[in-house]
């Protein structure tokens, strides 16, 4: 049976006082890692992350092993409105109404975009990366048969990516605090919005502001909370959070973020050691935490309101596979172990393993299918015997070619997920009963 490093004791206050010691030293060397403009080429001259962290000038110069970062498809934003900020005065009286209690906002440390959002992403082909150990997270996203990986030891430092991907601009984020990554169509009506950090949090999570409006929006509930666009909702693209060997083996030509970033920073470090710790409390969350799961259990995280529903990862990794409905979808959600956690140890390559996942509509070519684990991290389906991989493809048998939908999912903290879906169920994987 697979079980995370961690073990789970009472949690005691020295933990929470050492959780929030942590945070606020991570969240200093996020905002304050420097400045200077990255000049060289990516070229990946540093050994993996696991080994020792890398800022963004290794370089060895132009042709180097990490090869020559690349801008794919640049897009020009709409211009700043003159309109009320909420980033300068959340409470402006000449704003409409925030659909939260503003007192809830609270400051991160920095200020805005003291945490310096990718505005001009810089890409290169997998073959070129050596900087990247096989089992660091990074975020994959495909859109039009574009496939992107965003290494979570760039995000872990920018938090957000505005992009352009299959010809939708996109912004892929990433919150350290709730340990999730999300993905958003950026264009709002007739908008087209760029994001930056506001150095706010809300329920200990990322605060967001469109450079257009100057409106916030909660990363986690994926809309403005307050400001001239409160209430509007983005359009969430899916992604998933898997290893670097899992994607470069199935997307040899498809491009990864570089650490060309126009900033230094110690990428392949983690600035919030330790944080990812089940004894620990979150930073700056004053709500009463759900009491069924503590508040730092990892879990998997699918649908909204009455329908929403829980996996405690722990589990999840232990049976492979688990199937259930998600809105009214049939739906499988997979697990693989050997994902390093970006939040353990002082290198993010060397983190405690945990699980990278994904989540599918089980319905194809007229079909719907039964899936179960096999030996070396894929699926097999029950019924055409077909092998598929982590991310949903089936790589042999009668189906061999076919891409499973991807069903919208979130890898998350426990204390985050249900602070914003207060009526989830949590479901057993292993068959428990449900609670």
């Amino acid at each position: 049976m697979w079980t995370r490093r961690h073990t789970r004791t009472s949690r005691s206050s020295t933990a929470s006082r050492l959780s929030a010691l942590v945070v606020v030293v991570g969240l200093l060397a996020v905002s304050c890692g420097g400045g200077a403009v990255q000049q060289e080429t990516d070229a990946g001259g540093s050994p993996p992350a696991g080994s020792s962290g890398g800022s963004s000038d290794d370089s060895g110069g132009s042709g180097g092993r990490g090869g020559t970062p690349v801008v794919l498809e640049p897009i020009d934003s709409s211009a700043p409105e003159k309109v009320p900020s909420a980033l300068d005065d959340v409470n402006d009286s000449e704003l409409p109404e925030a659909v939260i209690d503003t007192d809830e906002l609270k400051s991160g440390g920095p200020p805005p975009d003291g945490i310096p959002a990718i505005d001009e992403p810089k890409f290169v082909k997998p073959a070129t990366v050596d900087w990247l150990a096989p089992n660091e997270p990074v975020i994959a996203l495909e859109l039009d048969s574009e496939r992107r990986a965003y290494p979570v030891q760039v995000l872990i430092w920018h938090e957000i990516v505005n992009d352009t991907v299959g010809g939708m601009p996109v912004s892929v984020t990433y919150c350290p605090l709730c340990n999730t990554a999300l993905a958003y169509d950026r264009r709002i009506d007739h908008r087209l919005v760029t994001f930056g950090t506001s150095g706010l949090l809300y329920k200990s999570a990322l605060v967001m502001y469109d450079r257009q409006t100057e409106s916030l929006w909660s990363q986690l509930e994926s809309r403005a909370v307050a400001g001239e666009l409160a209430g509007t909702e983005l359009d969430r693209i899916p992604v998933q959070t898997i290893t670097w060997s899992q994607w470069k083996s199935q997307y040899p030509d498809g491009y990864v973020l570089s650490r060309d970033t126009g900033h230094v920073r110690d990428y392949g470090t983690n600035p919030y050691t330790g944080y990812d710790n089940p004894d620990g409390d979150p930073f700056l969350f004053d709500g009463e935490a759900d009491p069924r799961l503590p508040p730092m259990t990892r879990v998997l995280g699918v649908g909204e309101g009455d329908d929403a529903a829980a996996l405690e990862l722990d589990k999840l990794a232990d049976v492979g596979a688990t199937h259930l409905t998600v809105d009214g979808t049939p739906a499988v959600a997979f697990a693989v172990p050997g994902l390093a956690s970006a939040l353990d140890a002082a290198n993010v390559a060397d983190g405690y393993a945990t699980a990278a996942t994904g989540v599918f509509d089980t319905r194809i070519t007229g079909r719907q299918l039964t899936f179960e684990p096999t030996s070396d991290g894929q699926f097999r389906d029950l019924e055409t015997q077909s092998i598929w991989t982590l991310t949903g493809q089936a790589v042999d048998g009668t189906l061999a070619g076919e891409q499973l939908r991807r069903v919208d999912h979130l890898d998350t903290f426990w204390f985050a997920w249900a602070a914003g879906e207060p009526e989830t169920t949590i479901v057993d994987p292993e068959g428990g009963a449900d609670r």
